[in-house]
């Protein structure tokens, strides 16, 4: 049986993006580009009294989904294992963009949401996913260290996320001065232009327990923020 493709990236009511619609990226290959380039979601949780959370969460995706982990321990971990619907969020911000007036100022970035409901992971399945995950944040690391223990894995909760409903809005570009700023005497002379943001990763920083005959990783040293 010929598998139904999936809907693009905005293509349903709940994820039309309807707030500046024109940075709306119907794509799914954008859709991945900018989850692989995240480093930490925000997943969206309420507890029994109704009280939101948003929860900080390291993740990846793996192919159509969006895999991620917390303590077996946690309430609000349970609730999205229960089946609580959720809203996981990724975004990278590019540069600030300064307009010559303050409204008109704003943010490149690259931003995705994907709705649903996440599904607990097991088995094989679960250590996949571990294993995507830290070689999503920690590239050739997994092959390098010690897996998780029997106790560290009774200690975790990995949950699955479907990229079934997602949205994806990006924003490139210099400021969009109204044309009043431009030509008014005063405001014509203030500076306007974006600043780049740039992440990277530092040099490593030996911890003080590992023996100083052991270089650090040619994988370590080739990390690079996308």
């Amino acid at each position: 049986m010929t598998e139904m493709p999936l809907p693009a990236p905005g293509a349903t009511e709940r994820t039309r993006i309807r707030r500046i619609p024109e940075n709306a990226v119907p794509d799914r290959a954008a859709l991945h580009h900018v989850l692989d380039a995240g480093l930490v979601a925000h997943v969206s949780v309420s507890d029994e009294s109704g009280q939101p959370y948003v929860l900080p969460v390291a993740y990846a995706r793996r192919g159509e989904e969006v895999v991620f982990h917390g303590s077996t321990g946690s309430r609000l971990f349970r609730s999205l294992a229960d089946g609580q619907p959720t809203c996981l969020t990724v975004t990278r911000l590019d540069g600030l963009v300064l307009a010559r007036s303050a409204f008109e100022s704003s943010m490149n970035y690259r931003s995705a949401m994907v709705l649903g409901t996440a599904r607990r992971l097991s088995g094989d399945d679960e250590l996949d996913a571990l294993r995507t995950i830290t070689e999503h944040l920690l590239p050739g690391r997994w092959a390098d260290c010690r897996p998780p223990s029997a106790k560290e894995r009774a200690a975790t909760m990995t949950l699955a996320l479907a990229l079934d409903e997602c949205s994806v809005k990006i924003r490139t570009g210099g400021p969009e001065d109204v044309p009043e700023d431009v030509t008014d005497p005063v405001y014509s002379r203030v500076w306007a232009g974006t600043v780049p943001i740039h992440e990277d990763f530092g040099t490593p920083i030996r911890s003080e327990e590992c023996l100083a005959e052991v270089e650090v990783p040619g994988y370590i040293t080739d990390w690079r923020r996308p």
